[in-house]
């Protein structure tokens, strides 16, 4: 039935549709913004506090990298610095391509250096984004208990928690009760492919690495909360931290749904909408939010363009090479290295 639906959606539906979000917020966060007012706080920034806010952003994927080493190191001996390199590439994919490939195409290349399944490579990305939403939605409720927030907000967060929940619980059978996963899966090709997951997954969480891996990614979020403060100290914008892990939570959510390259638009609107909440006026948030979208994007365009020439492959061809490869994946699991 899915499959039926899906083939009559054209092709170009879903990137069209990002676009189209995308310019919406783009023209409501330029709308009414007093661009000479903002050109002024540009000229009178505290660009050491913007040079901190660069070098987090920068520290960010190098603790991702290793994190996501800890996270392979039962099914692969995993440079970090090769992690860091995929990290990029992924990160410039979702700069430059619509509906952020980013994730596919940085498993397929980890895959493909390692020489690991994709099975394993793409669900140690899935384990990643369950302990970064847990980690997010626990900082999130401690913040909440610090500052008061609308209560629409609190009631999306919780929705949210719920779903995070279920794929945690989902995450910990398989992890601890393999067997009654495998009782669920049907005895088709896709449930075949469905059980070389499962058994993926069991063999990294049952693991010590898997829990420093879990640990690190406590660094790896509050190493984000740097540059979005640093900025608004930039920006002399005294709200402190909570307020700036206010933002940070918003633009993790806000940018979460496949959307147009880079998030432009979608990112501002979020920013901006997140700063309203501390009184800060449209055209000193608007300003805020393009220096920090350039911030996070102009070095990782940077870095990740270095990155992918350091693979020999053009992005077109690297982003069809992924997408073949999410439909021609192994369906044989790896033993375990000692």
């Amino acid at each position: 039935m899915f499959e039926s639906v899906r083939s009559r959606i054209p092709s170009w539906f879903f990137p069209a549709a990002g676009y189209g979000v995308s310019l919406i917020a783009l023209v409501w966060v330029l709308h009414d913004v007093d661009f000479g007012r903002m050109w002024s706080d540009f000229q009178s920034l505290d660009w050491a506090w913007v040079g901190i806010a660069v070098a987090a952003d920068i520290l960010t994927y190098v603790i991702g990298g290793w994190r996501w080493s800890l996270l392979l190191a039962p099914v692969a001996k995993l440079p970090v610095w090769r992690a860091i390199q995929a990290i990029y590439v992924g990160l410039f994919s979702n700069e430059v391509l619509p509906l952020r490939p980013g994730e596919v195409i940085r498993s397929y290349l980890l895959a493909r250096w390692s020489e690991i399944p994709f099975s394993v490579s793409i669900s140690s990305a899935i384990i990643e984004r369950i302990i970064d939403g847990i980690w997010l939605m626990t900082l999130f409720f401690i913040t909440a208990s610090f500052i008061a927030l609308p209560g629409v907000m609190l009631d999306i967060a919780k929705a949210i928690s719920v779903v995070i929940l279920i794929a945690a619980v989902s995450l910990g059978v398989v992890m601890f009760r393999k067997h009654h996963a495998h009782a669920v899966v049907p005895r088709t090709r896709w449930g075949a492919t469905m059980r070389v997951l499962i058994e993926d997954l069991h063999r990294i969480g049952n693991s010590k690495t898997f829990y420093a891996s879990a640990s690190v990614s406590i660094l790896y979020l509050l190493i984000q909360v740097v540059p979005v403060y640093g900025l608004l100290k930039a920006f002399r914008l005294d709200l402190g931290i909570w307020p700036a892990l206010v933002v940070l939570m918003l633009i993790r959510v806000g940018t979460a749904v496949p959307q147009a390259p880079g998030n432009v638009g979608t990112v501002q609107a979020v920013i901006v909408l997140s700063l309203a909440l501390f009184g800060v006026d449209k055209t000193t948030a608007t300003g805020y939010a393009f220096m920090t979208w350039g911030v996070i994007t102009f070095p990782l365009l940077v870095a990740g363009f270095i990155a992918l020439a350091l693979t020999g492959l053009k992005l077109e061809e690297l982003s069809r090479r992924a997408r073949a490869h999410v439909g021609t994946a192994p369906v044989v699991a790896t033993e375990p290295q000692n």
